[in-house]
């Protein structure tokens, strides 16, 4: 994950970069926790299926036409830098998972579901729709992946009732 890009477009070197933040995993981290979506704030909230739809629709449109789908890029890479050097990237990718996943397994607690269960609920919302918005940046078939991540979000959340 090459710093030059952040650095230019901030007006600022690497080494400035690194100095500022210690290290390339604590500034990723810090751009990270900076600019996810707020799981809480969109999942806090859930009382019944219609809201858990309502909160996963959110999220799907957050990760890829609004706020989020500039960072999103980042947290991919992230996430596949993990799976190649999980000694240096595996406890942030891990990290920032767990974020979103525990608000979204805390809402299916509230459904009526056991922690287990809940928590594999919350993971196919996440990395299901995490893997379609890597799909539609590859891709840019963006029909297709809405009606996959709808798909997705109806099967969550028909297991959900």
């Amino acid at each position: 994950m090459s710093l030059s890009p952040l650095a230019e477009s901030i007006g600022t070197t690497k080494r400035m970069l690194l100095y500022y933040f210690g290290s390339r995993e604590n500034l990723l981290a810090q751009a990270l926790a900076a600019s996810r979506p707020d799981a809480h704030a969109m999942f806090d909230g859930v009382r019944d299926t219609a809201g858990l739809h309502k909160a996963a629709l959110d999220l799907w449109k957050a990760m890829t036409v609004g706020e989020q789908s500039g960072p999103v890029r980042m947290l991919l890479q992230l996430l596949s830098l993990a799976a190649t050097d999980p000694e240096q990237y595996g406890d942030i990718a891990a990290e920032t998972v767990e974020v979103m996943i525990g608000p979204i397994a805390a809402a299916y607690v509230r459904l009526g579901h056991p922690p287990q269960q809940a928590r594999a609920g919350a993971t196919l919302l996440v990395s299901g729709l995490r893997g379609l918005c890597q799909d539609r940046l590859v891709t840019h078939d963006v029909a297709r992946t809405d009606a996959a991540a709808r798909r997705l979000i109806r099967d969550a959340v028909e297991a959900a009732d």
